[in-house]
């Protein structure tokens, strides 16, 4: 298969060109992951396939993992944890440094209101894009949110 996506981040410059790939993308709460033991934290969700989209379509999604690796902790604002079949769009994917580099804290944004605070040890991030995409009507318009 050809167009998959497979990015690493281990800066904040890095997490830039993630956070623009995954926006838009739809995220079931049922397939967020946090694994304490192996300090990971995950999330399967819905890609918007926005180097691939023109003006005028056809538009695409695609299933796509996002992690992140040597997660101290989770803390997450506005989740419906008791509603795994509830969707949310990802809005925005940020890194704010420590004073101490190399950590930090990655914010995954969700519309709504909801949000993610991740704190890290270090900046260890991975997208990749899996199977094949499939046609989708609508292309996100952030003007009419």
């Amino acid at each position: 298969m050809s167009g998959l996506l497979k990015l690493m981040a281990e800066d904040a410059a890095d997490l830039e060109i993630i956070g623009a790939a995954a926006q838009d993308a739809l995220v079931r709460v049922g397939d967020i992951s946090v694994d304490k033991r192996a300090r990971r934290f995950a999330l399967m969700m819905h890609r918007f396939r926005w180097e691939a989209a023109g003006e005028q379509g056809p538009y695409e999604r695609i299933r796509s993992a996002l992690s992140f690796e040597s997660v101290l902790s989770v803390k997450s604002r506005k989740i419906r944890t008791e509603a795994p079949d509830a969707l949310a769009a990802l809005l925005a994917v940020q890194f704010v440094p420590d004073a101490e580099p190399p950590s930090g804290v990655v914010r995954l944004v969700l519309a709504g209101g909801g949000e993610f605070e991740i704190n890290v040890e270090c900046l260890d991030a991975t997208l990749f894009d899996f199977g094949e995409p499939w046609r989708t009507p609508r292309r996100p318009d952030h003007e009419q949110q």
